[in-house]
């Protein structure tokens, strides 16, 4: 299945990926009542590096495990090495608009794991898609505009 959200932002596309690239910031625009807890993760992400946490979707903790791939000043991809589905790609797109706007795109491949308990979850979380990533547009934009 594929997911696709975009949004603009005043703001260069330096400074998006710049945001971006702080894997604090994945916490700072997850929307309430899901809490990130961060088991590892580099201050800074880069090529080969690895996101380890946990989503707290109310009472349910999820474990995440991340791959951090083709880092660059217009992107990158976080791909699940452990985690709710069976495959999850998350392609984050910086592109600049002019000097001062940026489109944001967010572009996400994933399969379901066949589970009894995981693919409900899973297809929670397929759902709730869309209000995930207004709410972490209008975030972002609060944060950077």
């Amino acid at each position: 299945m594929k997911y696709r959200h975009q949004f603009r932002i005043l703001a260069s596309v330096e400074r998006v990926a710049e945001f971006h690239a702080q894997s604090a910031s994945m916490a700072a625009i997850t929307p309430p009542p899901i809490v990130v807890k961060m088991q590892h993760a580099p201050a800074v992400l880069a090529n080969g590096e690895e996101m380890d946490f946990t989503m707290w979707l109310g009472p349910l903790p999820v474990h995440w495990q991340a791959h951090i791939e083709d880092v660059s000043d217009f992107g990158f991809i976080d791909r699940q090495v452990r985690g709710p589905f069976t495959e999850w790609v998350h392609q984050h797109t910086f592109i600049a608009v002019d000097e001062k706007t940026t489109d944001v795109t967010d572009e996400i491949t994933l399969r379901f794991r066949i589970h009894p308990f995981w693919w409900p979850v899973g297809f929670g979380m397929w759902l709730g898609l869309p209000i995930l990533f207004a709410f972490r547009a209008w975030k972002t934009k609060r944060m950077l505009e």
